[in-house]
């Protein structure tokens, strides 16, 4: 008795999300890269709440994630942590190749 792709497909999301909000809570709590802990700080004090902030910071490093693996790099560290920074602001998911470089 195997249960329905669609249930393993959302299992497979929250684990990948789930996963994603622990390395950011690492970060914070670490305070590498810096900019984590002073995103996470800047969105607190602004009135954001822990959970949103977490999701914001867990989207950018998604995002990062997707392009080493397309683009067959290494995570590009500039790029997050001006993309963490522009939060709440999201960065638009194709632009983190030659601009960050730049």
């Amino acid at each position: 008795m195997s249960e329905p792709r669609d249930i393993d497909s959302n299992e497979e999301e929250d684990f990948a999300e789930a996963t994603l909000i622990q390395a950011i809570e690492n970060q914070i709590e670490s305070g590498e890269p810096p900019a984590a802990k002073a995103t996470f700080n800047k969105l607190s004090l602004v009135g954001y709440e822990r959970e949103d902030i977490l999701n914001l910071m867990a989207h950018v490093l998604a995002i990062e994630i997707d392009a080493l693996l397309d683009e067959d790099r290494a995570f590009n560290t500039e790029w997050y942590e001006a993309a963490l920074r522009a939060l709440p602001e999201l960065p638009p998911e194709q632009d983190q190749g030659d601009d960050a470089k730049a």
